[in-house]
């Protein structure tokens, strides 16, 4: 009887607890599987991008190659949307004579709706389900004293750290090392566009070596380097780990092994940044209204947020008139990913400048990014407008003109997204002159900073 292995955000067999537990439970008659199902219309719904589903296919491509290398077939149905995936894969497990299968758990309503549904319905069918906790470092629930969960992130991070170091953080040991052999070729999914493959290799071995470099070469100075968006000082793991290629407690001993990681690694910046990653998961699970288009904080869903087409259009299209922000919504359009303090800034812009809805900045960014994951994409625009857990102050609003002048002094960065301003000088290439404008047919700034500041300033007061 097979045991067999669903992959949903996990493409990976390394440091997968399902595929342990299934490999564990697994003799000659009873051989270890796994299947893929595709989900193009619930994709659609939940505005995931061509690119990242795109680095889906090309990651399921090589992952079949390492499973076959292992004696592990890997099959890739297709339904519309995950009402339809308790069938199929009651289907599927008549078929393999599979009376086990295992996953693990995800913190989106609509991911958890589904493993419910699903263990209902193959329970009924006397198919065994064994489900392993959410892909993350802690995946046991961050309460307070009160036993409530954390609503401020400083706290929960204190807690998070202490739970940390009192688990066994080696990663875990799924399938023994074998040599890979010749397999066919995995036909990619007729549901996958395009993305920068140059950017994003999808091989495991190109992962693990990216991961290292940033661990050998450039974890010392993340912490003084991560703000500045022409460096390239991050680690550039995260489309990979939104698609679970790569596991949290392999970047964890990636960092802990390193020469500056081995004595510092509680103390990293990077780690709190995993720590964030866990605490907006929590935050799904324990709020769910959260994965309904909520906001966090109930009262600000009462704002009145302006319609202004114009606005928006020029803000997707990198033509704001503010050098950073078009530079970074450029650097989006072109490459499906954007440094994480420009996510900051272009978010805290349309919502707190041009004072437009949250939602709206999310769904684009989530249509976009190759690295899109529900729980922190939305974190961040909640935080960011001030709507969310552990929200930005409503009165900050970052000024684009002293983020760009502070993080990108001589505009290296703007230049290599914003060509036409390439000509000038270090300080006129934060906010050109009216002539330096239409020399280098670069639009008029669409707002006045300080007006649109205070008027958001007031709308929050109003609360």
């Amino acid at each position: 009887m097979t045991q067999l292995v669903w992959l949903r955000n996990d493409l990976r067999i390394t440091d997968h607890p399902a595929f342990q537990q299934a490999l564990q439970r697994s003799t000659p008659d009873s051989p270890v599987a796994a299947v893929h199902i595709a989900t193009p219309a619930q994709w659609k719904k939940h505005n995931e991008s061509s690119a990242k589903l795109s680095l889906r296919a090309a990651l399921l491509q090589n992952l079949q190659q390492q499973l076959s290398a292992h004696g592990v077939k890997l099959y890739l149905l297709e339904c519309n949307d995950f009402s339809a995936c308790p069938p199929l894969l009651a289907q599927l497990c008549r078929e393999l004579n599979c009376r086990n299968i295992h996953w693990l758990a995800e913190s989106p309503l609509d991911e958890n709706q589904r493993d419910i549904h699903t263990r209902a319905f193959l329970s009924s069918q006397d198919i065994q389900c064994h489900i392993q906790p959410v892909d993350q470092l802690v995946s046991t629930a961050v309460l307070n004293q009160q036993e409530q969960p954390y609503k401020v992130f400083t706290p929960f991070y204190k807690r998070w750290l202490q739970m940390l170091q009192q688990q066994d953080l080696t990663p875990l040991k799924t399938f023994p090392e074998v040599s890979h052999s010749e397999t066919p070729a995995f036909p990619l999914a007729h549901w996958a566009g395009t993305y920068r493959d140059d950017l994003w290799p999808a091989d495991a071995a190109s992962i693990h070596r990216r991961l290292m470099h940033f661990c050998q070469q450039k974890l010392a100075d993340y912490g003084n380097k991560r703000d500045i968006p022409s460096e390239p000082a991050t680690s550039q793991i995260s489309p990979y780990l939104a698609l679970g290629a790569i596991g949290p407690r392999e970047l964890l001993s990636a960092m802990r092994n390193s020469a500056w990681g081995a004595d510092y690694w509680s103390e990293s910046d990077w780690l709190r940044e995993l720590a964030w990653r866990d605490f907006y998961r929590q935050l799904l699970i324990q709020f769910p209204a959260i994965n309904k288009h909520k906001p966090f904080k109930a009262d600000t869903d009462q704002i009145c947020w302006q319609q202004n087409d114009a606005h928006w259009q020029a803000w997707c299209t990198g033509r704001t008139g503010f050098p950073i922000i078009d530079a970074a919504m450029r650097q989006l359009l072109q490459t499906g990913w954007m440094h994480n303090r420009l996510r900051m800034l272009t978010a805290s812009f349309l919502t707190k400048l041009l004072f437009q809805d949250w939602r709206k900045g999310e769904a684009f960014f989530m249509q976009h990014l190759v690295d899109g994951d529900f729980a922190s994409n939305n974190g961040g625009w909640q935080w960011s407008a001030s709507v969310g857990c552990d929200a930005a102050p409503y009165f900050r609003i970052f000024n684009p003109l002293r983020q760009s002048e502070k993080f990108d002094p001589e505009g290296l960065f703007i230049r290599r997204f914003l060509p036409e301003l390439a000509s000038l000088d270090d300080k006129a290439i934060h906010n050109p002159g009216c002539e330096q404008r239409q020399m280098c047919g670069y639009p008029e700034a669409i707002i006045d900073y300080s007006s649109a500041r205070q008027y958001a300033i007031e709308v929050f007061k109003q609360l």
